[in-house]
């Protein structure tokens, strides 16, 4: 007996098969490299909110210190390769306001240290800027907190960010600048 014509035709060939399988291949490679990109987007975007959370208590730590001297006082900047003190006297005796400026430092010092696991961000670098706003009074202050740290992936920076110095300058850096403004309270 022979085949008929409809019979010959039905299922699959080997190559029908392997072309569906190639196909199959590619999409699962492009799945696995969309997940990969995703999964450094994710983490650029955890540094970017630690980023921002420690610009935070650092603004509301000078706030909480507002006495006369206050910027000379936080004035500069600290890495996450400075090396931490481990002094802890203002956790039980009464501190100045450098003593306390000083510790404030130390705890910032910790948080961006991800290598330590201790902080969140990698290669980190702060810069803190607090002027006195003459217009204003002398009792009037701009404050300005710059964090840039190092990223996963690579991107072409604008010229605003190419123009902020603090921390090495290249296609990694990622930078958030807090700025804000306060009154010191009479002294």
């Amino acid at each position: 007996m022979g085949l008929s014509p409809s019979s010959a035709t039905r299922g699959f060939t080997l190559i029908e098969v392997l072309i569906a399988f190639i196909i199959l291949s590619f999409g699962l490679l492009g799945a696995v490299a969309l997940q990969a990109k995703a999964k450094q987007a994710s983490f650029d975007a955890m540094q970017r909110a630690a980023a921002v959370a420690l610009g935070n208590d650092i603004l509301q730590r000078m706030r909480a210190s507002d006495t006369t001297g206050f910027a000379a006082l936080y004035n500069g900047s600290f890495s996450s390769d400075d090396k931490l003190k481990q002094e802890r006297r203002c956790y039980s005796n009464t501190c100045s306001a450098a003593e306390i400026a000083a510790l404030d430092k130390q705890q910032w010092i910790r948080a961006i240290q991800a290598r330590e696991n201790t902080g969140a961000l990698d290669d980190a670098t702060v810069c803190i800027n607090n002027q006195p706003e003459i217009a204003s009074g002398s009792n009037a202050f701009t404050l300005q907190v710059v964090i840039s740290w190092q990223g996963r992936q690579e991107f072409t920076a604008s010229n605003d960010t190419v123009a902020i110095e603090c921390g090495t300058s290249n296609n990694k850096r990622r930078v958030v600048v807090l700025n804000s403004f306060m009154y010191l309270r009479a002294s």
